[in-house]
């Protein structure tokens, strides 16, 4: 089992920045990738931005890209999301994600994503 403990969410003004950090701990070493993902009151979640463990490799939602950096330290097993140009519409719940080798999919589809944070409040105002 892998545990997931996000911080660092909270309000900011349109334009703003703000970093989440996600803390892990547990049976690390079975996350293929860890990543981000958003849930707006009355929408779906969505897949914000993931990074596998081993080569690094960076996915990133469409409406984040070059606004959004996901970065990890594996010595420390920790994931953050460095947010900035913030809009109203990335106002959400952000919950930290991991998913196992074993379970193969997408690192963005939350269907297949076996380990969840329990979130944090991220408020962007216009």
């Amino acid at each position: 089992v892998v545990q997931l403990v996000e911080s660092g969410g909270g309000s900011v003004q349109a334009g703003g920045s703000l970093r989440l950090s996600c803390a892990a701990s547990g049976a690390t070493d079975r996350a293929a990738c860890m990543g981000w993902f958003r849930q707006a009151p009355g929408k779906q979640r969505e897949g914000v931005a993931a990074i596998y463990r081993v080569s690094g490799r960076t996915l990133y939602v469409d409406s984040v890209k070059g606004r959004f950096t996901i970065s990890q330290d594996n010595a420390k097993n920790t994931v953050s999301l460095q947010m900035n140009n913030l809009k109203p519409e990335d106002t959400a719940m952000y919950y930290c994600a991991a998913r196992s080798f074993t379970s193969g999919g997408s690192c963005l589809n939350w269907r297949d994503i076996d380990y969840w944070g329990k979130g944090t409040l991220v408020t962007i105002s216009s």
